[in-house]
């Protein structure tokens, strides 16, 4: 179930850090400020900062000097997973930390 109801994703996404499952043993991990900002440990170790905001149809980030893109929420039984904005899944969120678990 793509997850549309604002509250749920600002209690899912604000003030948390989402570590994903991208595949073939690929992780990443992004962190949702509070106040809107976003930082994510990319796949290659590197580091992107950034920008976040809910929308109508899920969220959005735009990365400073990199891509930007619309993300939804997917929620079954036991499982959380990233969809973009075309509705193809790219990840499995496999832990939930409250906080900023990534800050440098």
């Amino acid at each position: 179930m793509i997850v549309h109801d604002n509250s749920i994703l600002e209690a899912l996404l604000r003030g948390s850090t989402h570590y994903l499952d991208l595949g073939n043993g690929v992780e990443a991990a992004v962190h949702y400020g509070a106040d809107g900002a976003a930082a994510m440990l990319a796949p290659n170790g590197g580091r992107r900062t950034g920008r976040w905001a809910v929308t109508p149809t899920g969220y959005h980030v735009d990365w400073e000097g990199g891509p930007s893109a619309d993300w939804q929420i997917d929620i079954e039984p036991g499982r959380i997973g990233y969809r973009d904005g075309e509705g193809v899944e790219k990840g499995t969120v496999t832990k939930i930390v409250p906080g900023n678990a990534i800050a440098a």
